[in-house]
């Protein structure tokens, strides 16, 4: 009778007397080496990459995966399109513009479901809601991606934008402009602006886009459509270690702050360098405790919301020569909501998430 053991040899026997390489399983050859850009610099939207490659995550789907940090959306969208990293995050918004002007790119799972679009003011500052903007001094920057949005969000909030002085400032000094109150509010996202000023000990906080109903994803990982067709075990391996590290920064909030610090020297040694990170990954949770993730899994994008941002976007932001590209093809669910969060796993991410609510609510 003929044991498995004894066919296996006497296959391999056959090949070495052809003078043919023996096959060895993929494991023997050591993982896939994997390039990753980020969005930005260090921070909440993007820790999960540190923990993921770190904690080793995407060693266990097989994947070697290089870090390289990222200097805007719309780079990144680019160098991922262009096959200069395999992988990539971007903000969702400028994944659409980018796929709007016909660069080849598509979102393979949602890191994060708001992008915390949104007026930042100082705590104590009398403007509670949208309307108390009228007549009073708002920073903005042209190049900010939430910057094309604020007719819309005028319109949905009900106030004049006409009646509000707008003053054009550069990114960099814009959270600057609102502490010396130069400014009375300022337009930007939430996950860049509150962990720069609360560590500091300025109180700020956001009126949001989304609590009028313009509903922005956050961030998207990306890649080229044609490694999804040529190779889907790749990216499902890419997607699977990432929501797996997502998982991990939702139910292990200190750990995960800690393995991001020692990634990140230059932010660990900083004074403010701890509570930065806490509150960006504090803000970046609150995010992703959505139905799409509770009913459907981790990196599950909803098709009705993904179609009605590709609308707005392509009418406010996308500019002249662009089209509405096809949602179905640029979005793709094949690899995500395969990691889910269990009931107590969901309590526990809303506890410590919860104090960060102050800053958005």
């Amino acid at each position: 009778m003929l044991s498995r053991r004894n066919v296996l040899k006497g296959a391999g026997a056959a090949t070495l007397a052809a003078g043919l390489p023996l096959a060895t399983p993929a494991l023997s050859q050591g993982p896939t080496r994997v390039s990753f850009t980020t969005s930005w610099i260090p921070e909440g939207p993007n820790l999960f990459a540190y923990v993921a490659r770190d904690k080793g995550f995407w060693k266990k789907a097989g994947l070697d995966v290089s870090v390289a940090r990222g200097s805007g959306s719309g780079a990144a969208a680019q160098a991922v399109s262009a096959g200069t990293f395999d992988f990539g995050m971007a903000a969702t918004p400028t994944v659409i513009v980018q796929a709007a002007k016909r660069l080849p790119i598509t979102c393979i799972g949602q890191i994060n479901y708001d992008a915390l679009m949104g007026i930042g003011v100082l705590n104590a500052s009398p403007i509670r809601s949208p309307r108390d903007l009228e007549g009073k001094k708002l920073g903005a920057s042209v190049t900010s991606g939430e910057y094309p949005f604020m007719p819309l969000y005028a319109e949905k909030a009900g106030f004049d934008l006409s009646k509000v002085q707008i003053l054009q400032v550069d990114g960099k000094v814009r959270e600057r402009t609102l502490v010396e109150k130069q400014v009375d509010a300022v337009s930007a996202f939430a996950t860049s602006t509150v962990p720069s000023l609360a560590p500091l000990g300025t109180d700020v906080r956001f009126l949001l886009f989304s609590s009028v109903g313009i509903e922005f994803y956050g961030q998207s990982l990306t890649t080229q459509p044609a490694r999804v067709e040529k190779d889907r075990a790749l990216c499902e391996a890419f997607v699977q270690g990432a929501m797996e590290a997502i998982r991990f920064t939702l139910t292990n909030f200190d750990e995960a702050v800690d393995i991001f610090l020692k990634a990140n020297s230059e932010v660990a040694i900083s004074t403010t360098g701890k509570d930065y990170a806490r509150v960006g990954l504090g803000l970046t949770n609150l995010t992703n405790l959505v139905p799409e993730v509770k009913e459907k899994g981790l990196g599950h994008a909803d098709p009705q919301k993904v179609a009605t941002m590709a609308d707005l976007v392509v009418k406010y932001a996308a500019g002249e020569g662009a089209s509405r590209p096809d949602v179905g093809t640029l979005f793709t669910n094949a690899f995500a909501g395969k990691v889910r969060l269990t009931a107590a796993e969901l309590a526990a991410a809303e506890q410590s998430a919860a104090a960060y609510r102050k800053y958005v609510g």
